[in-house]
């Protein structure tokens, strides 16, 4: 299983609806049902820092961007 800090966002939310798909179809055993909605967590932290990441880059572009208000 790779890390989470190692995918790419589009990988992680891929995985992660995957997880939910399964997590809701409910033919999971409970023991592993545990292990998804952990890795799950993880997927979901990373999809948000990355997403948060990006959010700052867009700020700080449109900041510099001609005709900008200063701040």
């Amino acid at each position: 299983m790779t890390d989470p800090q190692q995918l790419s966002f589009e990988e992680a939310q891929r995985e992660l609806d995957e997880i939910v798909g399964r997590l809701e179809r409910g033919d999971v055993p409970i023991d592993d049902a545990i292990k998804l909605w952990q890795r799950g967590e993880e997927l979901y932290r990373r999809c948000a820092a990355l997403l948060e990441a990006a959010e700052g880059r867009i700020e700080e572009l449109a900041g510099d961007a001609p005709g900008a208000e200063a701040s």
